[in-house]
This record gives structure tokens, C-alpha cells and sequence, in this order.
């Protein structure tokens, strides 16, 4: 009698542990490389982004405060994601769209800070981008999506 509350605890705990929770579904990309290969073709701070889902610090992009014509593009792959035309300054340290080139995105679920997030990854070879949030200006679509800016090259409109 007394082993039947431990029983029960160690079913609890059992039960909460997932292997969907372990990992997030994996997604074939049109561009699939070797870590390896990720890994001798981006800096640092790019593969610690792209690559392993990390967040830079804000504030720290050169490309936070670019507000000329052109595109963004994945940093992995040359995949355009952005246009500069839909940049805007959301005060959050990094740079931020009200949307993505259509088709050029991917998303997926995130829940790794114990709430639910939209985040986004470049759909040719799934790098990390960011999320999206529903916190824009009512005069854009209402949507932020917040970009790291590692995971960005800017390609200025020839004029």
C-alpha cells in the first residue's frame, strides 16, 4: 500500500515525458547540407542562429537601422525573405518586417520558453530566422515579424 503513491508519481512523470517534446519535427529543405558543411560556410554568430535556433543580442545588427530600398535575404542560402520596403522600426533591438516574400518562409510552432510562438525559417534551407508576433502597427498587417539580423544580407535596390 504504501508503494502505490510512489507508483503513481513516477507514472505522472512518465507520462509527461514525450519524445514529441524532445524534438520538433524534422523537414526536408530543398538545400540540405552537412553541420560540417553549415559550419565551414557561415561565421559563428550566423550557424549559432540559423543553424542551432539562437537569438543574437538586440541592437547588435548592423542591419537594424537600414531603411533603403532593397532586399533581405537568408544568409545561408541567398533566398529572398524581405523586402526593405515593409521594414519598420519596432524599438526591439532587431530588425523587423509587417511581411515576408510569400513563399520564402516557413513556419512552425514554438514552444520552447513555456509559451506558444510563431517562429520562422527560411523555406529553401530552414534556417532560423525569428517569429512572428501580432504586435505591429495597425497601419501595416499587424504583424512583426522580428528577424535576427545574422541570419540577413541586405541587398541594396540598383539604381
Amino acid at each position: 500500500m504504501k508503494q502505490l503513491p510512489i507508483i503513481a508519481i513516477a507514472l505522472m512523470f512518465i507520462s509527461c515525458n514525450s519524445s514529441a517534446q524532445d524534438k520538433k519535427e524534422s523537414k526536408e529543405f530543398p538545400i540540405t547540407k552537412t553541420e560540417a558543411e553549415w559550419k565551414a560556410e557561415l561565421s559563428e554568430m550566423e550557424y549559432y542562429v540559423l543553424r542551432e535556433e539562437g537569438t543574437e543580442r538586440p541592437f547588435s545588427s548592423e542591419l537594424n537601422k537600414i531603411y533603403e530600398p532593397g532586399t533581405y535575404v537568408c544568409a545561408a542560402c541567398e533566398t529572398p525573405l524581405f523586402e526593405g520596403k515593409y521594414k519598420f522600426d519596432s524599438g526591439t533591438g532587431w530588425p523587423s518586417f509587417d511581411r515576408a516574400i510569400e513563399g520564402n518562409v516557413a513556419y512552425s510552432t514554438d514552444t520552447n520558453l513555456g509559451y506558444t510562438r510563431v517562429e520562422e525559417h527560411c523555406a529553401t534551407c530552414g534556417g532560423h530566422l525569428g517569429h512572428v508576433f501580432e504586435d505591429a502597427p495597425k497601419e501595416t498587417t499587424g504583424k512583426r515579424h522580428c528577424i535576427n539580423g545574422a541570419a540577413l544580407d541586405f541587398i541594396p535596390m540598383k539604381q
